[in-house]
């Protein structure tokens, strides 16, 4: 059985997606903590009404600058690891990580972009996507390192970019299919039937890593 910690900024809709799968699928694992750096975030209380322990390390509290990076990264490392994690899934936690912090979860921590990585790396990337007339969009899920929007990656979902589309509308289209492959992902995690080759990610049992 695995524990699963997962960090939020905010509702955490990919998080609801995984509570919700995990529980629905049987899955060798328990979602062991849901941990926020806001402490308005509306997805916890959405993980306390599902019995999750919850916990909130408010960036504000450690400062400007790289000092307050590496110090908040430090205090969210002992709480998180106060759940011996085995995986650590970030589902819209909106916090650059220092090096230190993506080392320590190396190779167990995974993130989702919405964008086909590498592709529009950073923020507002289905505006990005829109303003550079590309036909289709999407989202990605990787493995953290310490470059922002990097690491190998495990799954893709691809959205068409539809006539009269605009920021909003293509981005619920992603966050569906994200709702989807996110979960699944993180089942192939928790079941062992991934495996890291240099820059890719094999599925042991031949699933598609390509979800539309």
């Amino acid at each position: 059985m695995k524990n699963v910690v997962i960090l939020i900024s905010g509702r955490g809709s990919n998080m609801e997606a995984i509570v919700q799968a995990c529980a629905a699928e049987g899955w060798p694992a328990r979602i062991a903590a849901v941990i926020s750096n806001r402490p308005d975030a509306a997805g916890l209380a959405f993980a306390a009404a599902h019995g999750i322990a919850t916990a909130v390390v408010d960036h504000k509290a450690f400062g400007p600058g790289e000092a307050g990076r590496a110090a908040f990264d430090a205090e969210l490392q002992r709480v998180i690891d106060g759940f011996a994690p085995d995986l650590v899934v970030l589902a819209g936690f909106m916090r650059i990580l220092t090096p230190g912090f993506t080392a320590h979860y190396a190779n167990r921590m995974l993130n989702i972009h919405p964008s086909l990585l590498p592709a529009f790396t950073g923020l507002h990337t289905h505006r990005r996507a829109l303003q550079e007339g590309c036909q289709f969009a999407g989202a990605t899920v990787h493995f953290v390192t310490a470059e922002l929007d990097h690491g190998a990656i495990v799954a893709q979902a691809i959205a068409p970019v539809q006539p009269g589309d605009d920021e909003a509308a293509l981005s619920a289209r992603v966050l569906k299919l994200e709702h989807r492959m996110y979960p699944r992902a993180v089942r192939w995690f928790v079941e062992d039937r991934l495996r890291i080759e240099g820059a890719r990610v094999v599925q042991l049992d031949g699933e598609a890593q390509q979800f539309s």
